[in-house]
């Protein structure tokens, strides 16, 4: 199959369903690097390490350059999520699907942001396309149980592996620094929180663009008639407009959900925030090299609650942690419902 630039400009010219497509994945990456990618800088602004704007132009930086490093190394991640669903039928049904799930995700991603609350855009892709995929094959044939089982592995590694990272990273860091006056050490932990948040910013770049490479490859392949993208490499042109993208949803914003993780949560000082941010960057590096899909808003919260359990328990602020299991709990029926709902709608519709 042709993936060249040139042959795919010349199909968004003469396929209009193709150019829709293409759009609503663009929207789901900016929206992604809109509301996902604040968390990697939470705690380095609500330490005071970098200013929020400056923070937020570093972690478009490090979203581009981890979505196409990353991905010329290890694309498995993006291979999982293309072949973990199976639209079947006619290839113009399945992009109907597609486009549903798609919509599904940036209306719930938006409504999510709206209140302030950090979603998992991993969990709602991957529901989105499981909802419309049942939709249209009428049953859970249009579901991949090999490849769903790694979706599963990686929301418990995601959860467990980033709470007890963070606690022991903590752990190791305050011991090491035991015999040190705290006060001499503001200025290195100042310079470090800022590279773990840039560290933060590169894996989630590598997780999360390889995921939404990997539906913008599942539509071209529909396109041109081929249901799955086994062995399709992905070229670098897709890389490049991915990652373009979402740095520039990162660039625009999202104070509300860098105010929820990193300073309503807990309260880190910047030693604890150089913790959770080391702490999650290797876990989402370990998943990443085992072609893993994990939620990198995970990750990086419970990382969080892990140096905060250092502390204290009591230094968790449970209301706000209550409010994210929530919204996690709800993204999978939630998004999966919705998915269903606008597949039917668009098959009728369309």
């Amino acid at each position: 199959m042709d993936l060249s630039f040139t042959f795919f400009c010349q199909q968004l010219a003469s396929n209009p369903v193709l150019l829709v497509t293409v759009f609503l994945t663009l929207c789901v990456i900016f929206v992604n690097g809109w509301t996902d990618a604040p968390n990697a800088i939470a705690t380095c602004v609500s330490t005071r390490s970098m200013d929020v704007d400056a923070a937020i132009v570093m972690a478009a930086v490090c979203n581009f350059v981890g979505v196409l490093v990353m991905t010329m190394i290890n694309s498995t991640v993006a291979m999982t999520i293309t072949n973990m669903v199976n639209f079947g039928g006619q290839s113009s049904q399945a992009l109907i699907a597609l486009c549903a799930a798609l919509f599904a995700i940036v209306f719930w991603a938006v409504l999510a942001w709206y209140f302030g609350i950090p979603t998992s855009e991993s969990h709602a892709l991957i529901a989105g396309l499981s909802g419309a995929a049942i939709a249209l094959q009428g049953g859970i044939d249009g579901i991949n149980p090999e490849e769903w089982i790694k979706v599963i592995y990686g929301l418990g590694l995601s959860t467990i592996l980033g709470f007890f990272s963070g606690y022991f990273s903590c752990r190791f860091v305050a011991w090491t620094c035991r015999n040190v006056d705290r006060r001499k050490t503001g200025g290195f932990f100042r310079g470090a929180q800022i590279a773990g948040a840039a560290g933060m910013a590169f894996m989630h770049g590598a997780q999360d663009g390889q995921k939404f490479m990997g539906v913008l490859l599942l539509g071209i392949c529909l396109v041109n008639g081929t249901e799955s993208a086994s062995g399709v490499d992905l070229p670098i042109w897709m890389m490049l407009l991915c990652s373009i993208v979402m740095g520039v949803g990162t660039s625009v914003g999202g104070k509300k959900i860098i105010k929820s993780v990193g300073m309503d949560m807990v309260r880190l000082e910047k030693y604890q925030g150089f913790s959770a941010d080391l702490a999650g960057a290797a876990c989402l590096l370990l998943s990443s090299v085992f072609g893993i899909p994990v939620s990198t808003t995970h990750t990086k919260t419970t990382a969080i609650m892990g140096v905060g359990a250092v502390k204290r328990i009591s230094a968790i602020n449970f209301k706000v942690v209550q409010d994210m299991v929530l919204t996690w709990l709800l993204t999978f029926p939630g998004c999966g419902i919705i998915g269903f709902l606008m597949a039917k709608l668009f098959m009728v519709l369309f």
